[in-house]
């Protein structure tokens, strides 16, 4: 489908919506593609690929609003659609805060070009070759002695998003992905680890024996795991799991969180919750950026948030029902499916590098422990409570000592936000990044 085409249909569907009685009205198209393959100790175990085309629409009437959503374009299907969306929406509660975004906010042509695909979709043999080279790398390396599986893939999206107040818009991105989990061995028992790396444009990708390789030696050094003594002592999460860290800031600072009181930051907007210096920026322009877009589910022009600048919360993550309930104005963050009216979230999202290494963090912490694998965390959304799960490695004097696992660190993220040091570690493979960090001392449930 291209533009015009997509264009044809959801003007069409709009003006259907409002023969129905709608006041108002978006909808939207999105197109998918992805295929992939899992390969595991050298022979091809699956291989899939999958297209999709959903529809959704809105109408609104009055304060009350419906949503549905079709894989059926056909002309009597759509009218059949906006008659079931007009009648639900009529029979629909009140809702004081709905609405379409301000006519003023939405973004105009030309949208910037934020090149986020190559759009070059791989056959079979190829994506078999990249897993099965990475698959390779992880187990040539001394001390691996199973394979999980490696995987390789790649997808794309296209959306096309209309409204009655005029606006029409046309997005999409793709990727490529490779991963592989692989199993190292010692008299001590077994261990597993793993690596990946995903990007938008296929030049820009590691190389699948790189992630292979690393991938191995990760899942070498976890052998021979310690035990550790329950205490409290420093912890640093590594990048590889940092971003965790920030999607727990994003829910707290989700605009349908604060509105309904449920984030134990719901008080906190212009107050210092990060240490000064500390800055957290969320950017849907990043060229080549995973959750990069010219406009966001309302047709909203994106711009660059320091959510957190100098340590301060300055802003909620947004849409315009969202803005409308707190007194404010939306900021460009709706996010919007097919199904159902547009909810909020972060773009790219990431915490800015510091100036000093992980080494150097580890120095000036002194003795403690790092965090490169978690599993079932148990955050309080009402007051930032956190445990998890992990293993890692306790290091000492700038330096690992040994592996440990079986370990549960505890704390709050209030505590952890404000006690945060950033290493100068950035790399950015999804959606979410950051740095090593340092977040204080927590409590470490061991022996």
């Amino acid at each position: 489908m291209n533009d015009a085409e997509a264009q044809a249909i959801l003007e069409s569907l709009i003006d259907d919506a409002r023969r129905a009685g709608a006041d108002a009205a978006d909808a939207l198209i999105h197109s998918v593609v992805s295929s992939g393959v899992s390969w595991r100790l050298g022979k091809l175990e699956d291989v899939e690929r999958s297209e999709g085309r959903d529809l959704g629409l809105r109408i609104l009437i009055g304060r009350r609003q419906a949503s549905v959503s079709t894989t059926d374009f056909s002309r009597a299907g759509l009218k059949e659609l906006v008659a079931r969306c007009a009648a639900m929406a009529k029979a629909a509660p009140e809702d004081p805060y709905c609405g379409l975004a301000p006519k003023e906010r939405l973004a105009r042509p030309p949208f910037p070009d934020l090149d986020l695909g190559d759009f070059a979709e791989p056959d079979t043999e190829t994506l078999k070759a990249r897993a099965a080279a990475c698959e390779e790398a992880a187990l040539a390396v001394k001390g691996v002695v199973n394979s999980s599986g490696a995987g390789a893939g790649y997808g794309e999206g296209r959306k096309w998003f209309a409204t009655s107040e005029g606006f029409f818009g046309a997005s999409g991105g793709a990727h490529h992905s490779v991963s592989v989990s692989v199993i190292a061995q010692d008299a001590a028992g077994m261990e597993r680890d793993y690596d990946y790396d995903s990007k938008t444009h296929l030049i820009d990708m590691r190389a699948p024996e790189d992630v292979g390789r690393r991938a191995g030696e990760r899942a070498v050094a976890r052998l021979s795991p310690r035990k550790l003594k329950s205490r409290t002592a420093p912890v640093i999460f590594d990048k590889r799991l940092s971003g965790s860290l920030l999607a727990h800031l994003a829910g707290a600072i989700n605009g349908g969180a604060i509105a309904r009181g449920v984030s134990f930051l719901k008080d906190k907007k212009g107050a210092r919750i990060f240490p000064a210096g500390v800055n957290v920026i969320d950017d849907p322009l990043i060229r080549r950026g995973h959750a990069s877009r010219p406009f966001d589910g309302e047709g909203v022009a994106g711009e660059r948030l320091k959510i957190i600048d100098d340590g301060v919360l300055t802003d909620w993550l947004m849409n315009s029902a969202q803005a409308r309930q707190l007194g404010l104005e939306t900021n460009g963050r709706a996010v919007r499916g097919p199904n159902g009216p547009p909810g909020a979230g972060a773009t790219n999202l990431y915490l800015e590098p510091g100036a000093r290494s992980l080494r150097d963090l580890m120095t000036d912490a002194g003795a403690g422990f790092i965090v490169t694998d978690k599993f079932s965390p148990q955050i309080n959304a009402n007051t930032g409570d956190y445990s998890v799960g992990c293993s890692g490695f306790w290091f000492e004097n700038g330096e690992i000592a040994y592996p440990a696992s079986e370990i549960t660190i505890a704390g709050d993220l209030p505590s952890m936000f404000a006690a945060i040091v950033a290493a100068d570690d950035l790399e950015f493979i999804g959606a979410i990044n950051a740095p090593s960090v340092l977040v204080g001392e927590m409590t470490i449930a061991g022996n």
